[in-house]
């Protein structure tokens, strides 16, 4: 069975940047078209990861295929934030989650208890702002499964998140972490012969997973960020004024592909070390992962 286990709607929130926030949606993809298009890519099950968010949810919640997740903004105790993806929960679930994001031990006490899947996300990228050398410490010793590649990120924040888990016998997953339809599915996790999503997590949990599909790159985040441009603009046409900026976004990409690349090299080389990782943590699965209790 395959899943792209990080897929985002428009029920993602707003962009988190100063100004931009004002104007941007995170994402600008119906739920019910996020759905038809990881159907139609091959899915055989589907979720949505939204940002602290289960609104997509009420749309989809009546095919088989679906299960409910997101994607937790939480604040570790170094104060840094980190993205946490909790898969297959209920309603009840998503609140008492959301009540203890802002304090990273009550959180994974909730997860832990309630026997979740969950996992960490983009573990050497500057999506979410600084990083802190305990944080690792925490993903290490706290997380039982690392989001190890990702279709927006580069191949060598990827490399090194696989890297991470490998040598700590973590779980693997993959996802797109899809804004825009067009990326949505190319990036996904795979658990052959599961036949249901009992057994796909199942399979997970004991390692059975692959990681599929493709990393992310400049020309796909700039295309992703454009056609971003273009649905803003068809939802809310008074936003046709700012198109002057549109030439802008390539530039802007260049800059945010300049800082991650930083952002890469310091923590990768801090956390793993500067030798490239073994062969098989490069995407040649099934690879040394570890079973959660």
């Amino acid at each position: 069975m395959r899943c792209d286990l990080h897929v985002h709607s428009l029920h993602s929130g707003t962009l988190p940047v100063a100004v931009l926030r004002h104007f941007f949606l995170e994402s600008y993809s119906a739920p019910t078209d996020v759905f038809s298009t990881l159907r139609e890519r091959g899915m055989d099950l589907v979720t949505l990861t939204d940002h602290d968010s289960i609104d997509g949810a009420e749309a989809l919640r009546h095919h088989p295929e679906f299960f409910m997740s997101e994607e937790v903004t939480c604040t570790m105790p170094s104060g840094t934030e980190a993205h946490v993806g909790v898969y297959d929960i209920t309603e009840r679930q998503h609140v008492e989650i959301n009540r203890r994001r802002k304090e990273l031990i009550r959180l994974l006490a909730y997860l832990s208890e309630q026997r979740l899947f969950f996992t960490v996300n983009h573990v050497f990228s500057s999506l979410t702002g600084r990083r802190n050398a305990e944080d690792y410490e925490w993903f290490s010793g706290y997380f039982p499964a690392v989001e190890a590649r990702n279709g927006q990120m580069l191949a060598s924040a990827n490399q090194h998140a696989a890297e991470f888990a490998w040598k700590r016998c973590k779980t693997q997953v993959a996802g797109s972490d899809a804004h825009a339809l067009a990326s949505v599915g190319t990036t996904y996790t795979e658990v052959p012969g599961a036949r249901n999503k009992e057994e796909f997590f199942a399979g997970l949990r004991a390692g059975n997973g692959r990681l599929c599909g493709e990393c992310g790159g400049y020309w796909k985040l700039t295309r992703d960020i454009l056609l971003l441009c273009r649905d803003m603009m068809r939802k809310d046409p008074w936003t046709v004024l700012l198109s002057p900026l549109v030439p802008l976004v390539p530039a802007g990409v260049a800059v945010d592909y300049f800082v991650d690349l930083s952002f890469i090299r310091r923590w990768g080389n801090a956390i793993n070390g500067p030798r490239p990782a073994p062969k098989d943590v490069l995407g040649a699965l099934p690879v040394r992962q570890k079973q959660m209790a």
